[in-house]
């Protein structure tokens, strides 16, 4: 039996031309189960075509769709301190940036860019979750805050689509103090007159939450979104008590008045390009919404510009 299976077998898969079938080749919808092909959802914008179910969405990616004909200057990544803390839990804080960079060929968790989105120039960031769960660390508040500043000297506004858990606990009170180091940026951005708007996705949680995640002029939301501060099982341990169905989602923060609307991902840069012209008092265009052309005046954005 070992000859057959340590010679034979693999001489014929040779002589076939076997190959490894990727392990990401069918992706599975959280929702109902559905298996769906890799490239089918990569062309629908990791939106599952059934279920309209969204799937978190690769930062680079993210930025090409934003930008007019996928062309965009990518801002440069600042260089920080490494491991400031000499932090280590069951691996050390280098080998985990190290086997995240591996997995995302980038540097850290903030990607930005500069280009037009629909003829409109502006500053786009965006989380990209499979870094070290989109966390904020030294890095990726240094890339928001340069990437505010190139907005303000750009005189253009910026916009942000956050993914996070929330502060890198590997780097401890120096990942807290992004915090207000971010939100001061945000003020500066808004001192110097320009539109700051967030586009939050799925999870936008803990210390990015707490700071520049809910400091926009307008914030738009895709469907289904977790935003909070605290997870839904945190709160229910805590207070004892069960909490209502869809808490937390961005509909239900949209039916409180946390959010400003609710966006399906193939409308955000019509949505994005028309109220940000309303925002900077140009002309502005009627905006699809779930696939129907809606005018401008009827956006809630419309009655308080």
């Amino acid at each position: 039996m070992n000859w057959i299976t340590n010679y034979v077998r693999p001489k014929i898969n040779s002589m076939l031309g076997r190959r490894e079938v990727a392990e990401n080749l069918w992706i599975k919808c959280p929702e109902t189960g559905e298996m769906v092909f890799h490239r089918d959802l990569e062309e629908n914008k990791w939106v599952i075509p059934a279920s309209g179910f969204h799937m978190k969405m690769p930062a680079k990616a993210r930025l090409k769709d934003l930008f007019d004909d996928g062309v965009y200057e990518a801002l440069a990544q600042p260089k920080v301190a490494q491991d400031p803390l000499k932090f280590r839990d069951s691996k050390k804080y280098t080998d985990r940036l190290r086997d995240s960079r591996v997995k995302t060929d980038l540097e850290d968790t903030i990607v930005a860019g500069v280009g037009r989105c629909r003829g409109v120039k502006l500053v786009g960031v965006v989380h990209e979750f499979n870094f070290m769960g989109g966390s904020l660390g030294i890095a990726a508040g240094e890339a928001i805050i340069k990437a505010f500043e190139r907005a303000i000297s750009e005189k253009c506004p910026l916009v942000i689509f956050p993914a996070s858990g929330g502060a890198r606990m590997q780097e401890g009170i120096l990942s807290l103090m992004q915090l207000p180091r971010t939100t001061v940026a945000v003020q500066m951005l808004k001192e110097a007159g320009l539109p700051y708007i967030v586009v939050l996705t799925n999870p936008t949680t803990g210390g990015v939450t707490a700071s520049y995640a809910m400091l926009g002029d307008l914030h738009l939301a895709e469907p289904g979104a977790e935003i909070c501060f605290a997870g839904k099982r945190v709160i229910e341990q805590t207070i004892r008590e069960k909490l209502p169905e869809g808490f937390q989602t961005s509909e239900y923060l949209l039916e409180h008045g946390m959010v400003d609307m609710v966006i399906k991902r193939h409308d955000i840069p019509e949505t994005l390009a028309s109220v940000l012209k309303i925002l900077m008092k140009k002309p502005a265009e009627a905006v699809k919404t779930n696939g129907a052309a809606v005018p401008v005046a009827a956006l809630p954005i419309a009655a308080s510009a």
